[in-house]
């Protein structure tokens, strides 16, 4: 069974960070200090769960900068990426947030695209991996 909820951090901290460790800092090789950058507290969060097993995850700043967009590997191209943004766009329109606004990594361009947001900007290397500023509005 598969839940996708808005996660209060405080309540499933373990469960995002151990999605986003297993993502990012074992994936790809982003340094931890890097991934845990003192942000979530403030941050809306989403979770999906599938039978109790935390499998993606995703957040957004107040301002609509969304990020740490996570599928666990075994659970990709399952469209969960896409139920993440999802979730967090109604997050954005109930408190109205008019723009979200993301760093793309280059590799994830089309997937983004396909969900309707534009690139802008420069192409800039964060973590050491090539990203693309890239924005929705509402």
């Amino acid at each position: 069974m598969e839940k996708i909820i808005q996660a209060k951090y405080e309540d499933y901290k373990e469960s995002i960070i151990n999605v986003r460790h297993t993502v990012f800092v074992i994936g790809q090789n982003v340094p931890a200090e890097i991934e845990i950058d003192g942000k979530d507290p403030d941050c809306f969060h989403v979770l999906i769960l599938k039978d109790n097993k935390a499998i993606a995850t995703g957040r957004m700043e107040k301002d609509g900068h969304i990020g740490r967009i996570a599928v666990l590997e075994e659970f990709r191209g399952l469209h969960y990426g896409q139920k993440i943004m999802k979730k967090l766009e109604e997050i954005a329109v109930e408190n109205n947030i008019k723009r979200v606004y993301l760093g793309s990594q280059v590799h994830a361009m089309g997937f983004y695209s396909v969900l309707g947001y534009e690139p802008y900007g420069d192409f800039y290397f964060e973590a050491g991996i090539e990203h693309k500023k890239m924005e929705k509005i509402f």
